[in-house]
C-alpha cells in the first residue's frame, strides 16, 4: 500500500503537537487518499486531525468531515457605528438566542431550496467552540484593497462560527453504523445518498448563520449586510477527485476570515492569485487551533482565574458564557497564536493581508 504525500504548512516558529502529525499518517495510510496537508492551525481531533485536507482519488471519506457538516464562518457589516457602539448595552440586550427561533422555519427551508430537514435547531449557535462576536476594524494593511472590497471601518461587525448542529451529527451516525470509516466508491448508491445529505446539510448550516445572524441583529435594533461565508468542514470534488477539509477554509472561494481566540485578533485575508494551490490543497487555517485540549484548560485556568476573570480579556473585551466549563476550555489561553498562524500562511504564499479585526462582545451561551 503507498501512503500518501504529507505537508504540513508552518515554520520552524509553529507548535505542532505530535499526536495531530501521527494522526496525518494514520489518515494518509487510508485506500485512496493520495495527498494530506496540515495548516498551522493543526491540532488532534478525536481521531481525525483539525486544520488539515484530504484528497482522495475514488472514495469519500465520511468521517473526515465529521460531524459538523458545513460548519463556518459568516461576516456582517452592522449599521451599528462604532462612535455610537457601547459594549454594556448590547450584553444586556443579548438573550434568549439558546431558545428555538420563532420564525417560519418551512418558508426559509423552502427559499434554500432545503426539504424540511430533522432539526429542530434552525438559529441557534451551539457548544464547543461556536459563537457570534461583534468586532471592530484594528488594523488595515493595503487601504486600496479595502477601499476596493468597500469594506468599512466606522460600523461594527458580527461573525458567526456555527454550524449544521445535530442534523450533520445524525448524517454521519447513519454512514458509521453501515461503513464505519470505511470510503464510499464514487457513484455508488450510499455515495450518491451521502453527497446529497452532505450538500443539504450545508445548506442548512450556511442558513442557519444567517438566522443567528438576523436574531442577533434583531435584538441590537440593526440591520446587517453579509460579506462572506466561508464553509471549513466539507467533502467538494477537486481535481478528479475529492477533496475533505477538516477545519481548513477554502483558498478558492474569495475573503476568508481567520479569528483566534475570544481575546484576540481576527484576521481578514484574501487568498493570493497564483498561490502554490496544490501544495496546501486549495486550504488554509481557520482558526488559531487548540493549544490545550477541553480537560487541559479546565485543569490549568480553573486552578487560576476565577469565572469573572475570564468575563473579560486582555483587549477589554465582554464575554457572555454562562456555563462554567466553557468558558475555561474556550479561554484565550487555550489557544495558539493567531499571529503566527497567520505569518505562516503568509511566508508560504498563500494569503495577502487586508485588516485585523478586534473583538467587542464573544457571545458563546446565556444557559449553564
Amino acid at each position: 500500500m503507498t501512503t500518501a504525500s504529507i505537508h504540513i504548512v508552518a515554520s520552524p516558529e509553529s507548535w505542532i503537537e505530535q499526536l495531530a502529525i501521527e494522526q496525518l499518517h494514520q489518515t494518509a495510510a487510508l485506500p485512496g487518499i493520495e495527498a494530506v496537508v496540515g495548516l498551522p492551525d493543526l491540532h488532534a481531533g478525536r481521531g481525525i486531525a483539525v486544520g488539515a485536507a484530504f484528497w482522495s482519488r475514488g472514495l469519500v471519506y465520511p468521517h473526515l468531515v465529521g460531524s459538523d457538516i458545513g460548519c463556518g464562518m459568516g461576516l456582517w457589516r452592522t449599521g451599528m457605528k462604532l462612535r455610537k457602539f457601547r459594549p454594556d448595552t448590547a450584553v444586556r440586550k443579548l438573550h434568549g438566542l439558546e431558545e428555538a427561533w420563532e420564525g417560519d422555519v418551512a418558508a426559509r427551508l423552502a427559499e434554500a431550496d432545503l426539504p424540511a430537514l430533522p432539526c429542530d435547531a434552525l438559529g441557534t449557535i451551539g457548544g464547543g467552540n461556536h459563537f457570534a462576536e461583534l468586532l471592530r476594524f484594528e488594523e488595515v494593511f493595503d487601504a486600496d484593497l479595502f477601499a476596493e472590497l468597500g469594506l468599512d471601518a466606522r460600523a461594527v461587525h458580527l461573525m458567526v462560527h456555527s454550524g449544521s448542529r445535530g442534523l450533520g451529527q445524525a448524517i454521519l451516525d447513519r454512514h458509521r453504523a453501515r461503513h464505519n470509516v470505511d470510503g464510499l466508491a464514487t457513484g455508488t448508491s450510499d455515495c450518491v445518498a451521502y453527497l446529497a445529505e452532505h450538500d443539504a446539510a450545508v445548506r442548512w448550516a450556511m442558513l442557519n448563520r444567517v438566522v443567528i445572524a438576523e436574531r442577533f441583529l434583531d435584538r441590537l435594533g440593526a440591520e446587517g449586510a453579509r460579506l462572506l461565508d466561508i464553509c471549513h468542514n466539507s467533502v467538494t470534488p477537486h481535481r478528479d477527485g475529492w477533496l475533505h477539509r477538516k477545519g481548513a477554509a477554502p483558498a478558492d472561494k474569495g475573503l476568508v476570515v481567520i479569528p483566534g481566540s475570544r481575546g484576540d485578533m481576527t484576521y481578514l485575508v484574501r487568498p493570493r492569485p497564483g498561490a502554490p494551490a496544490d501544495a496546501a490543497l486549495d486550504s488554509l487555517a481557520h482558526g488559531a487551533g487548540r493549544k490545550w485540549s477541553r480537560s487541559e484548560a479546565r485543569d490549568k485556568l480553573g486552578r487560576r482565574f476565577r469565572i469573572a476573570d475570564l468575563e473579560r480579556t486582555a483587549l477589554g473585551s465582554r464575554v457572555i458564557c454562562e456555563d462554567r466549563d466553557l468558558i475555561f476550555e474556550e479561554a484565550p489561553q487555550a489557544y495558539k497564536d493567531i499571529h503566527q498562524v497567520v505569518h505562516d500562511l503568509e511566508q508560504h504564499g498563500l494569503v495577502d493581508l487586508v485588516a485585523t479585526l478586534r473583538p467587542l462582545v464573544t457571545y458563546k451561551t446565556r444557559r449553564a
